[in-house]
């Protein structure tokens, strides 16, 4: 639409040009509007290959999955673009199938087709039916796949061929900024048409006086043509086609930088997004913590011990008997989602989860052999973990005969079926109260001390089991209870600060013990003395009206379920009318993470089901990372607002000089190819120098800005209106007492002084420019030097405003000023900066009552005057305004 508009006013600026001035000289006002639309098809085409180029990055990123194969004999992780067929594949929950294949050994498994199928029920997919497709996800269970087709020749990869490459949708404010863009390039046309009417109407009342309505000559036709060259001026001015370019330039911009930062956007609209967040639910494990799990106390036969790594097997085991050892080393090893393998440089590597990982170490150290172990008995059935049962089981045969099944789990979930005990002989008794009381605190206490509990049981059943029945949920025998530490990352704490002084809530929600949750989110900040922290069974029961009381003060959910967040997230969403970023990682997070105004996705801990159904993917799954992406989201959404702020008042001094001395005078003090330098000092140059300013630790000292918060602010308003005002008594002035100002006469003299309206009026967007840096703070100068940009874009426009007005006088219609006229163009310029920070003292309120100077100005202004000798006001911080 708007190089639509600006092509017509082209050929039409052309055609009127060549008429009323002949070759070359009148074709100079069309080759200028030429120029400019060639430079901004140019500039757009270069800033969407580079998007192009940056999305290609990104989608590169999204590829780098690894899985885990059995390949030569040795477990090892490779990309699944090394797959070959014959490689053996490890799934699990979450996972996505990256090849055709066929099922070899699994348990429980059950496979989401959807993506292929559009089935919503799961399939089944066992020995009777084999078959696995690239695309699809693993639901529940597991299993190892036998790799028969890679790459574009699996059914997934035939899918795609067929499809074509589709480009992100706009940005919910880039579909905002198009709409002011088209009202104001409307609005510009209205102007122009009622300048052109007018106009037309002054030579018809003039014809009218002098009797010759009736007579009309060439030169009227002239004249008619000049007044449509006056429109088309008013209309290059108005319309704003930089605007798009600099949501653009801002999200490439940000979304190259998030990169180095380790945040990875999968949705566009997420950056803007997160710059309004209020609230953050965190998981615990590997977000706030630092996912480097190691067992350190186990309560065995009712005796607690601690478990260092430097101690030797002996010394732990000393008083616990034989058998519970040989217990704890079966459930261990065959209870376990991990392995043990040797690597091709003969050393031990520990494959599977942290916990996993953190277990298999600790029977390495309690001296077990993990092939041994696996070897000595037969695995008959699997119940892999997931996060609504909190717990996981298998059934061995034992070589003497008869079935063993092992649990592992949340300790009080596991604890809770059992009925017996090993004692400190090692024989197995009932679990009686005081047993099953010392048990529980010592749950307690190792989660007061922050470790992550597990219970570990076990259960012998009849030679009549099979494989297809489930597990037993009651009747086992409790093994012990360890205590896993993981250590707080370092700088949570600190980030969590942040985030409270930014004026957003963090809720810790993890499947965790609650006593362990709340350890670990005191020591993070995240619990104060004002917060809750709830259990997910007592969440669940709560009536809606008491969680509409309750959740504004929950600070820690432990021991929740996926359904548990996404009620609070639903809750937090539609009730509080919060803007809610949630972490996830597994596989049932999908929910919550597609409820949420942004998900944000594990990069490394996260699986492919979550990171699909997420708007951000944490690449190092760290929380300060979290914080990072939210201060970016910020400074995008407040860079646009500069952005805008600058080219509102460019539009708005030009529309309203050109169309005000059009209808008065009969021309326009500014021409076509003036006014599209200054249209390229505003869209193109503008938009790289203010779109592309890095975030400081400032913006999360802001509240965070509402979801139906207009885009154009009060402050916005109150600092466009009020430049405007200013550049707009500067024109006049120039126009009406510029030439006794500057002691103009002669022939040249309506030239030169438009030629210093000229240089003024650009000399007023270069240092509006510079204020535009901050909307609210006097200090515009602060890190000005480290934008490296915006310095350029500065320098460059100084420099090229020089040559046209010295060198390209015919092209631009200008002439050489003189060094006097060049001081007084900028001084006029300059004096915008002391009018910007006169604007800023001025309060403007959340509702947009301003023009009061309420108890905040008072006290500001009064430390100044107390330091300087002025008159009095007490308590001022004047000074901090300048200073901040």
């Amino acid at each position: 639409m708007t190089l639509m508009i600006l092509a017509v006013c082209a050929f039409v600026s052309l055609l009127v040009g060549i008429i009323m001035e002949g070759w070359p000289k009148g074709a100079h006002d069309g080759l200028g509007i030429v120029a400019s639309i060639l430079l901004v098809v140019f500039v757009t085409a270069i800033s969407d290959y580079r998007q192009s180029l940056q999305f290609k990055d990104l989608d590169r990123e999204k590829k780098k999955i690894t899985v885990q194969v059995t390949r030569d004999r040795q477990r090892q992780k490779i990309s699944i673009y090394d797959l070959v067929p014959g490689d053996i594949v490890h799934l699990s929950i979450g996972d996505q199938v990256p090849a055709d294949g066929l099922f070899v050994l699994g348990f429980s498994l059950l496979i989401n087709e959807s993506s292929l199928t559009g089935e919503s029920e799961p399939a089944h997919v066992n020995s009777e039916n084999p078959f696995l497709l690239s695309g699809t996800k693993v639901q529940d269970g597991s299993c190892k796949m036998l790799v028969t087709t890679v790459g574009m020749r699996t059914q997934w990869g035939k899918l795609m061929a067929t499809l074509s490459e589709g480009g992100d949708d706009e940005t919910p404010l880039q579909v905002k900024l198009n709409g002011v863009a088209t009202i104001i390039g409307k609005l510009g046309l209205f102007f122009a048409a009622v300048t052109f009417a007018v106009l037309v109407q002054g030579l018809f009342s003039r014809k009218l006086k002098e009797g010759s309505h009736w007579s009309w000559s060439g030169d009227d036709a002239l004249e008619m043509l000049e007044f449509f060259a006056v429109a088309v001026t008013i209309v290059v001015v108005a319309v704003p086609e930089g605007l798009p370019l600099a949501v653009t330039l801002s999200l490439a911009f940000a979304m190259k930088k998030m990169m180095h930062d380790k945040a990875l956007v999968r949705h566009l609209a997420a950056c803007e997004t997160m710059g309004s967040a209020t609230s953050i639910c965190s998981d615990k494990t590997g977000t706030l913590t630092t996912n480097s799990m190691t067992v350190v106390k186990a309560c065995i036969c009712g005796k607690i011990k601690e478990v260092s790594s430097s101690e030797e097997t002996s010394s732990f085991c000393s008083g616990i008997p034989d058998f519970a050892v040989r217990i704890l080393l079966q459930s261990i090893f065959n209870n376990t989602g991990g392995e043990i393998v040797t690597n091709k440089d003969n050393k031990t590597e520990i494959l599977g989860t942290p916990t996993e990982a953190a277990l298999l170490k600790f029977g390495l150290l309690l001296g077990g052999d993990f092939q041994a172990e696996r070897q000595a008995s037969k695995l008959v059935k699997v119940e892999p973990f997931n996060s609504a049962k909190k717990r996981m089981g298998v059934v061995l045969e034992i070589p003497g005969g008869g079935f063993r099944a092992h649990s592992k789990g949340a300790s009080e979930i596991v604890l809770a079926s059992c009925d017996k005990v090993i004692d400190s002989n090692g024989d197995v008794v009932p679990l009686n109260e005081a047993s099953f009381n010392h048990l529980k605190d010592t749950i307690e206490r190792f989660a007061s001390e922050a470790l992550r509990t597990l219970c570990l049981a076990y259960m012998e059943l009849g030679s009549e089991f099979s494989a297809e029945s489930p597990l037993p949920s009651k009747g086992y025998t409790c093994i012990g209870i360890v205590g896993i530490k993981d250590p707080v990352r370092p700088g949570v704490k600190e980030s969590v600060a942040i985030c409270r002084s930014a004026g957003i809530s963090v809720r810790m929600v993890t499947g965790d013990n609650i006593n362990t949750a709340k350890a670990i989110a005191r020591e993070c900040g995240i619990l104060t003395d004002e917060g809750i922290a709830i259990e997910g069974p007592v969440f669940r029961e709560k009536s809606e009206e008491e969680l509409q009381k309750l959740i504004p003060k929950i600070q820690v959910m432990a021991r929740s379920s996926p359904l548990d967040k996404h009620i609070l997230v639903k809750h937090l969403r539609t009730t509080l009318e919060e803007v809610v970023a949630v972490t996830g990682d597994g596989t049932n997070d999908a929910p919550a993470l597609h409820e949420a105004d942004i998900g944000l996705a594990m990069g490394i801990a996260g699986t492919e089901v979550a990171k699909e159904s997420a708007d951000v993917i944490i690449m190092d799954d760290n929380f300060s990372t979290i914080v990072t992406v939210g201060k970016w989201g910020r400074s995008i959404y407040i860079n646009i607002q500069k952005f805008v702020q600058f080219q509102l008042t460019v539009n708005i001094v030009a529309l309203i000089v050109n169309f005000s001395s059009a209808c008065l005078t009969g021309n326009a003090p500014l021409t076509a190819v003036q006014l599209l330098w200054v249209n390229m000092i505003m869209d193109t140059l503008g938009a790289l120098a203010l779109a592309t300013e890095p975030p400081t630790d400032d913006l999360m000292k802001r509240s965070p800005v509402g979801r139906k918060e207009n885009f154009i602010s009060n402050v916005m308003w109150r600092n466009i209106i009020g430049q405007s005002l200013y550049q707009f008594v500067v024109i006049w002035f120039l126009q009406t007492r510029g030439k006794a100002f500057f002691h103009l006469d002669g022939p040249d003299s309506d030239l030169i002084l438009n030629t210093i309206i000229f240089n003024s009026f650009v000399f007023c967007q270069v240092f509006n420019e510079i204020n535009s840096r901050e909307l609210e703070k006097i200090n515009v100068f602060k890190g000005m030097l480290r934008n490296h940009v915006f310095v350029a874009v500065l320098t460059c426009t100084v420099v090229f405003q020089i040559i046209i007005v010295q060198f390209l006088g015919t092209f631009a219609n200008t002439s050489p000023l003189t060094m006097q006229q060049w001081i007084g163009s900028i001084l006029l310029g300059f004096l915008c900066m002391p009018i910007a920070a006169a604007l800023k003292m001025i309060p403007v309120d959340g509702n947009g009552n301003q023009g009061k100077l309420d108890r905040y100005f008072l006290t500001h202004l009064s430390k100044f005057t107390q330091g300087h000798g002025f008159l009095s006001f007490p308590n001022s911080t004047l000074t901090a305004l300048f200073l901040s």
